[in-house]
């Protein structure tokens, strides 16, 4: 199975992809670290040289990867699921707009069938892409029930609208890090206009809600381990 390049969001879901593939013999997909964001990844990807990235002789294969919450209680930390769309709520001055985007559907069966056999549990999913962190388990599930999405993330519609729009067949694969029942802290603050996160800004967050930082945390190295875990299995021949 062929993998062009794989898109990781920068820190930690970077390193325990590149701790995943270092696992791997032989030869392994690109991999590039992306912002955090629909508009620091929507600069990002239009100002990147794309001849980095795509192969000469056929349509290229990207996959995006990384960590979601959860929107429904169907779906747990530690879940692994390959996405079929996205989809972006938008709030204008006076209405509503919800746009869709959908993953290559020959690349995602591709992916399911040969994932499904270490990890029997993983599932097809539908997400929401947020251009800020939804901390509230309360908004979670009214999010999840209004807009009939599973999980949510902050790329996921930007990277799948600009690959589609050259021509790239685009997969999805995220992890659970937290669920619908618990709140999170508010990281919002701690981005930088780049998509970076500022050390002190994100330390003072978890600092005032301890318990919801607490149980994040865990959450996001369960969550990070099992990144490691799929894509292992996703390169090994």
């Amino acid at each position: 199975m062929t993998i062009d390049t794989i898109f990781v969001p920068q820190g930690s879901e970077y390193r325990a992809v590149c701790r995943g593939l270092s696992q791997v013999t032989g030869q392994t997909p690109k991999i590039v670290q992306i912002p955090v964001g629909i508009e620091p990844l929507t600069r990002y990807l239009q100002q990147c040289p794309r001849q980095e990235y795509f192969p000469h002789d056929r349509q290229p294969r990207f996959l995006v990867m990384g960590l979601c919450g959860s929107l429904t209680p169907r779906y747990h930390v530690g879940d692994i699921l390959l996405y079929e769309s996205c989809i972006y709520h938008q709030k204008l001055q006076e209405c509503d707009r919800l746009q869709h985007s959908f993953t290559d559907r020959s690349f995602t069966t591709e992916l399911h069938s040969k994932l499904k056999t270490h990890h029997p549990a993983i599932s097809l999913a539908k997400s929401l892409t947020s251009d800020r962190v939804i901390c509230s388990a309360t908004q979670k599930r009214y999010l999840g029930e209004t807009l009939a999405a599973d999980v949510v993330d902050m790329e996921g519609f930007a990277a799948l609208e600009f690959f589609n729009s050259i021509g790239a067949a685009v997969a999805m694969l995220r992890v659970v890090s937290d669920d619908c029942h618990h709140d999170i802290p508010d990281l919002t603050a701690a981005f930088n206009a780049d998509g970076s996160l500022q050390p002190l800004p994100l330390a003072l967050s978890l600092l005032r809600q301890p318990i919801a930082a607490t149980r994040l945390i865990r959450g996001s190295l369960r969550g990070l381990k099992v990144l490691e875990e799929v894509t292992k299995s996703l390169c090994c021949r």
